[in-house]
């Protein structure tokens, strides 16, 4: 299922060969190493897998793959007080998905078909 720019929800579903696994996942694609803008309430925040790709227009794209628990905990809260329009934004920071963990960690996928288990689980 396809998905329109700024459209809320998973921009990909993923199932396992037999459908018994389903599961959405948010992609954003970055030109270069910036923030992720996560809107102003994590709440709204709904794929159970995010990838994040910076380098997204070249020949060596880079992606980190990482559990919508894993991006509500290392989000950044701005400050309301700087804001040019006085609401707070939440973002997740080049430091926070830019790490070995996440880096190309396409086998994460495989461990939630293979095992069943839900994202949340992969954080143990």
């Amino acid at each position: 299922m396809l998905t329109a720019r700024n459209s809320k929800g998973s921009d990909l579903y993923c199932a396992n060969d037999a459908e018994t696994i389903f599961f959405g996942v948010q992609s954003k694609g970055l030109t270069k190493r910036d923030p992720v803008g996560l809107g102003g309430n994590l709440d709204n925040l709904r794929s159970d897998w995010w990838i994040i790709t910076i380098k997204a227009k070249t020949d060596a794209p880079v992606c980190y793959i990482m559990t919508l628990a894993e991006v509500k905990a290392l989000c950044h809260q701005s400050d309301p007080a700087k804001s040019s329009n006085g609401k707070i934004s939440m973002w997740l920071q080049p430091t926070a998905y830019d790490r070995a963990e996440f880096r190309e960690a396409w086998h994460r996928f495989g461990a939630v078909v293979q095992n069943g288990a839900g994202p949340a689980a992969m954080i143990a």
